[in-house]
């Protein structure tokens, strides 16, 4: 695996909150949540040139904005 690099992130505590209860679902960290998804939305975008599939889940019910 290649070098990690660290870097600060600021989220709203709704987002972090949602992110927590998917992370413990999936049984990873919160940074492990966070590096998974991040991931998988680079690896779609190279696949098709969209940044989220079609098929994407229905969204969490939260305010983020």
């Amino acid at each position: 695996m290649g070098e990690k690099k660290q870097i600060p992130l600021r989220l709203k505590k709704e987002l972090y909150d949602a992110l927590c209860a998917w992370a413990e679902d999936d049984f990873r960290s919160v940074n492990g949540q966070i590096e998974y998804l991040l991931t998988e939305c680079v690896k779609q975008r190279k696949k098709n040139g969209q940044y989220v599939p079609e098929t994407l889940d229905e969204p969490p019910k939260i305010n983020i904005e």
